[in-house]
């Protein structure tokens, strides 16, 4: 049976590369990219895109119902720092957008459904260095608690209705192909463009903030990689711890200043993402995700800074 996916959210920093990922792997006329705004030319000619609003059922109804999807990926949420400013909206989409998608793949009998968590479902008290797994989880972000729950709303429906739900903790993902959405990890990405243009780069975190972050490209190949892997394989339904590598804005600095030595790094005061930070966690331990389906790692901070800046300069 030929697989048929649908990509919610796919005009975000991870969407974008996904579809591309996923056509070349399932055939651009099996990857259907759906978002609220439309893409750039090259997925919107590539293969077939459709206006979707995930909070609205007739909207996502339709969709099911055209496709018939063996496959989906729901991406759409808003992150953390934008999800502060609309803290009702951030909740609405992340958690409604959802609960509706299981409801339809429930209903459509879709083989498997992705949904991505991240680093923000762990808080204040949650252990600094390599994060373990299982631990405790005091988010202080909608973006966060809007993670939380959905992590325990994707056990239940498989639990209970069966359902194959996999997920993913992402860390802070850095690329030079889509812009940052508005998250607190962003610097990393800003930083890179900012040392090519100016010089220069003003970092809202401050020098000794330590987060886990992650190469898009490493991201991608882990994601579809979970979704290859056999359901017997599959022990964590709520979401897998996720590691790359940590770094904090000074050593990201000094492996920018190889390639472009005049570079500056300072800081801004007083920036709301700050406090977000410090509630997040220094590394984490992923020995889980390498158990079960053998995720590695390719990109140390070295190769991922020379791929960045060799591709931003093109």
């Amino acid at each position: 049976m030929s697989e048929k996916i649908l990509v919610l959210g796919s005009n975000g920093q991870i969407g974008t590369e996904l579809v591309n990922s996923l056509r070349k792997a399932y055939h651009n006329d099996n990857v259907v990219a759906c978002d609220i705004r439309r893409p750039d030319y090259e997925t919107l000619h590539a293969g077939p895109f459709e206006f979707v609003n995930v909070l609205d059922k007739d909207n996502l109804k339709e969709i099911y119902q055209k496709y018939q999807p063996t496959q989906v990926y729901l991406l759409a949420a808003l992150l953390s720092a934008t999800g502060e400013q609309n803290p009702k909206l951030a909740w609405d989409l992340n958690m409604n957008g959802l609960l509706n998608v299981l409801d339809f793949s429930l209903a459509y009998k879709t083989a498997k459904v992705y949904w991505p968590s991240s680093i923000a479902v762990f808080g204040p008290n949650s252990p600094k260095q390599q994060t373990p797994q299982y631990c405790t989880m005091d988010p202080n972000t909608v973006y966060g608690i809007s993670k939380l729950a959905g992590e325990r709303w994707c056990e239940y429906y498989h639990q209970k209705y069966q359902l194959d739900v996999r997920s993913i903790r992402y860390p802070g993902l850095i690329s030079w192909k889509a812009a940052p959405g508005g998250g607190t990890t962003d610097y990393a990405i800003h930083i890179f463009h900012e040392a090519l243009k100016k010089g220069s780069y003003s970092s809202f975190l401050s020098e000794g903030t330590e987060l886990p972050m992650m190469y898009m490209d490493d991201a991608i190949r882990g994601t579809i990689e979970l979704m290859d892997a056999p359901a017997d394989k599959i022990h964590i339904r709520s979401s897998y711890n996720f590691a790359g590598l940590s770094f904090t804005p000074e050593i990201l600095a000094e492996e920018i200043k190889k390639h472009i030595p005049h570079f500056q790094l300072n800081y801004a005061s007083h920036d709301p993402r700050q406090a977000i930070a410090d509630s997040w966690p220094a590394s984490i331990d992923d020995q889980m995700a390498q158990r079960d389906w053998a995720w590695k790692p390719e990109f140390d901070l070295s190769k991922l800074t020379q791929d960045m800046i060799s591709n931003l300069r093109k």
